[in-house]
């Protein structure tokens, strides 16, 4: 079942997060400092990945990023981050 790695494959492509940015310990997210209404990187590539576990394919699962708005736009940046 090729599936789950085309799915892989394309969060791969269209990787937006520095890779250079340190990840928390036990991957539990900082607290905010103030703005409520932001979504960092972090919870954006969350979702990403929680989004393409759950795909069937990698057509689901560029229909399921696109209608969320975490897939990158033209400018590279996903549209629950503007």
């Amino acid at each position: 079942m090729s599936g789950p790695v085309e799915v892989r494959d394309f969060l791969l492509q269209h990787e937006t997060r520095d890779t250079s940015l340190a990840f928390g310990t036990g991957g539990v997210p900082a607290p905010r400092s103030g703005e409520t209404s932001r979504v960092t990187d972090e919870q954006v590539h969350r979702a990403q990945l929680a989004v393409a576990r759950g795909a069937k394919d990698v057509e689901d699962c560029r229909e399921l990023l696109e209608m969320l708005g975490l897939a990158p736009g033209d400018d590279g940046v996903p549209p629950v981050r503007r």
